[in-house]
C-alpha cells in the first residue's frame, strides 16, 4: 500500500456525505475516486504538489506527460486563462461544457507535475453533473485523470475502482457515469489542431 491516503476509503457513503468527504478529503491533501462523463476519474488538489505526486505515484503515471484539469465553469478556470487573448478565450467559451480538453499555454499557474514536460496545460470543463456538483463543493478545478493504472483499462465502476486501488484512497464519490463511449478530444488552442480524438 502506498502511504498516500488521508481518510479510508468509503464508496458507501450517501451523495452528501461522500461530497463533504471528497472535499475535506481533497483539502487535505488526499486523492479520491469520481464518476465523469465515460470512465470514472481519479483526482487532487492541482495546488497541492504533494497530493499531485501521489496521484502520479497511485497511477503509475508518467510525470512528463502531464495532466488534465477539470472545472464546473469556465470562470473556475480565470486564474489558469489570465493573459490570454480574447479570441482564444472565446474558442474555449464556445465549445465548453463537454468533452473538449484544449491545451492552453501555461501562463506560469500550473504547477510542474500538472503541466508535465509541456508548456501549456489540459483543461476542459465538465457538463458531468457529478463532476460539476464536486468542483463546486471543492470552489475550484480537479486533477482529472483515468482511474486505472497506466496502460490498463480505466474502471467503470466503484467496485472497479476499489479492486484496483483498495485503501490508498482518500475517498470514492458515488454517482453514475455521463454515458460518454470515448475519452475528451483533445485540441491544442493555439492552432486548433486535434491531438486525441
Amino acid at each position: 500500500m502506498l502511504a498516500c491516503a488521508v481518510f479510508p476509503a468509503g464508496a458507501a457513503l450517501t451523495v452528501t456525505d461522500t461530497l463533504e468527504t471528497a472535499v475535506a478529503a481533497l483539502r487535505a491533501g488526499g486523492v479520491i475516486a469520481y464518476p465523469t462523463e465515460g470512465v470514472w476519474g481519479l483526482g487532487c488538489d492541482p495546488d497541492n504538489d504533494a497530493a499531485v505526486e501521489c496521484l502520479l505515484r497511485l497511477k503509475r503515471r508518467d510525470p512528463a506527460k502531464g495532466l488534465i484539469l477539470v472545472a464546473a465553469s469556465i470562470e473556475q478556470f480565470a486564474p489558469w486563462l489570465e493573459g490570454l487573448a480574447p479570441e482564444l478565450h472565446a474558442r474555449l467559451a464556445a465549445s465548453w461544457p463537454g468533452p473538449n480538453t484544449w491545451l492552453v499555454p501555461d501562463n506560469g499557474r500550473t504547477l510542474g507535475r500538472v503541466r508535465g514536460e509541456h508548456d501549456c496545460v489540459a483543461l476542459r470543463v465538465s457538463d458531468h453533473p457529478g463532476v460539476i456538483a464536486l468542483c463546486q463543493a471543492f470552489g475550484g478545478p480537479l486533477v482529472s485523470t483515468s482511474a486505472n493504472r497506466a496502460s490498463d483499462p480505466s474502471a467503470m465502476s466503484a467496485e472497479e475502482v476499489q479492486a484496483i486501488f483498495g485503501t490508498t484512497l482518500d475517498a470514492i464519490v458515488t454517482g453514475e457515469l455521463g454515458g460518454l463511449n470515448r475519452p475528451s478530444t483533445i485540441r491544442d488552442l493555439a492552432s486548433g489542431q486535434v491531438l486525441r480524438i
